[in-house]
Order: structure tokens, then C-alpha cells, then sequence
């Protein structure tokens, strides 16, 4: 795929890829069908987890369970070799762990030539997102980064049919979620197993003279702060130094979120400043310029 620029004259178009997924053109012919769709990152990301296949813990009393499966190209059909996986999610009592060095339900590992993945863990439980809030409640969920070069870096949510809060979750109940609703199952060791494939999307490379441009940090409406980071082809985005999105390239200086949200379009001046508008939820926006560049 020829290398996309960022756009400075707004009248101009690009094609963009749809977080639904769909057909893609290789110049010869149709390929691929409805990549894995995205989900939202959430606040409980941590890079660095260790390279391990089993997270159970000893003395737990969750439900074990494997979660597997393969990792395909765009094709859905040829398995990719080295592809990085990454899960991560809350133990049996509705906590992640976010501070210590033994990153418990934490893990990463790669794919061999046959695209083939697998985690040993527990089930996860609801949990209450807002302990102050009724309606927050987020149902059982396994959070998962596959990183491949030359493909689309995916973060994505897996889900549990009869999950209590599927079906009043923002984002379980999305439609883009209907294909990572999983059945459990039982295995031939009488285990509780998950299969989740993965097909990749292929990547809308940006320069990195554009990413020198646009990461920083951003002075915003409401008297908050953003801080955009590049982390290999998404786009993070820090809320007064929280984590809160991970952004994707989709074309004509904007960049998506899972779900479809936040929508980031950036503005690149012509005295060299840099504008910024998000669009958190459906026409609810934030305004802001650049006042911090990094030292490259």
C-alpha cells in the first residue's frame, strides 16, 4: 500500500478504513472479510507485561479457564508467524493489578508459523467501573493487543454470552461487538476453553515526521490536558496523565478510537502550531492547541 501522507489542504480526500471491517483491495482482486473489530482501551493498560502462557495464580479460587486461538492475515486464511500478543484483565475479586511488578493477569507471548496462541487463566468478573455509580457496571471481559508489523495494531475486548451487563454495556452491546461474544466450552481435558481468531486489518502507515508533529501535549477546553504519544502505529492519548484511548490511523488527519470513539482530527498550521479536535461521544467536542512539543 503506498505510503499516506497527512493532509494539509482540507479539500482534498483519502480513503479510510471502517472499524466494522469489510473487503479490501490488493490492486488485483477483493480480499479478506470483516476484520476483528476494535475496542476500547480502557485505563488499565500497562506495557511490559512478562512473556508467559500461564497467569493463574496459586491459592485463586476463579474459574480456570484457556483462552487460544490463531492469529490470520487480512485473508483470513494465511496464519501469521512473531505476531505479539498481549492480554490483560481483573482477577475473581474485581481488581486489576496496576502496580506491581508481578503484573498478576498480565501476559504476553508470540505466535509461531502457525499463528497459534494460548493463555492459560481464570475467568474475570463483572465489575463497577465507578464504585459511586449503579449503571457502570461492565460485564466479565478479557482485554487483548495483538501488535504485527506491516498490519494494523488491534486492541479489542473479548465477552462471554449470558454475561450478566452484556447486554447494558456501552460498548459489549455495540454492534461492532456481536463476533467477540464467545461461548465458553468445555475441552477434552474437561478445562472451560474460549476460541477467539483474530484477522488483522492492514495498516494506513503515517510518517514519522507527522507523528514528530502532532505528539505533545495539548492544552484543551474545561482546563484539561491531553497528551498524545506515538506507540508503534496507534496513537495514545493521555487525559491529565491517565491513559484513556488508544488511537488508530484511518485517514484525512483523523485517527479513531475503538467503537468509533474518540474521533482526533488534528490541524497542522501554517505558522507551525498544531490544533486539535476530539470528538469524545456523538457531537460532544474538545477544542485545543498544541503547547508542548517533544525534543526528537
Amino acid at each position: 500500500m503506498q505510503r499516506r501522507t497527512f493532509i494539509k489542504n482540507s479539500s482534498l480526500t483519502v480513503i479510510s478504513i471502517s472499524a466494522f471491517g469489510g473487503l479490501n483491495w490488493n490492486g488485483k482482486n477483493f480480499e479478506g472479510d470483516n476484520p476483528t473489530t476494535t475496542d476500547i482501551l480502557g485505563p488499565f493498560y500497562r506495557p511490559g507485561a512478562p512473556m508467559r502462557n500461564n497467569l493463574r495464580m496459586a491459592g485463586s479460587n476463579g474459574t480456570p479457564v484457556v483462552l487460544k486461538g490463531i492469529i490470520f492475515k487480512e485473508d483470513g486464511k494465511t496464519p501469521i508467524n512473531n505476531a505479539f500478543v498481549e492480554i490483560w484483565q481483573c482477577d475473581e475479586h474485581e481488581t486489576y493489578d496496576n502496580a506491581s511488578d508481578d503484573y498478576n493477569y498480565r501476559g504476553a507471548q508470540k505466535t509461531k508459523a502457525d499463528g497459534k496462541y494460548e493463555f492459560k487463566s481464570i475467568l474475570p468478573v463483572p465489575y463497577k467501573a465507578d464504585l459511586n455509580d449503579e449503571a457502570s457496571w461492565r460485564p466479565a471481559h478479557i482485554h487483548m493487543r495483538v501488535s504485527v508489523p506491516d498490519q494494523q495494531d488491534l486492541i479489542t475486548q473479548i465477552y462471554f454470552k449470558g454475561g450478566k451487563y452484556v447486554e447494558t454495556d456501552r460498548w459489549a452491546s455495540a454492534p461492532q461487538a456481536v463476533n467477540r461474544i464467545l461461548a465458553i466450552a468445555k475441552n477434552t481435558s474437561g478445562e472451560s476453553e474460549i476460541v477467539f481468531n483474530v484477522l488483522m486489518s492492514k495498516e494506513i502507515p503515517l510518517d514519522k515526521k507527522v507523528y514528530d508533529k502532532i505528539t505533545g501535549l495539548y492544552q484543551m477546553d474545561e482546563n484539561i490536558i491531553l497528551e498524545f504519544l506515538k506507540n508503534d502505529d496507534l496513537l495514545f492519548m493521555k487525559q491529565n496523565g491517565q491513559l484513556r484511548a488508544s488511537l488508530k490511523y484511518t485517514g484525512n488527519n483523523t485517527f479513531v478510537g475503538g467503537i468509533g470513539y474518540p474521533k482526533v482530527r488534528f490541524e497542522l498550521q501554517k505558522d507551525g502550531n498544531v490544533k486539535v479536535v476530539v470528538e469524545r461521544t456523538a457531537n460532544k467536542f474538545l477544542n485545543g492547541t498544541k503547547f508542548l512539543k517533544y525534543k526528537q
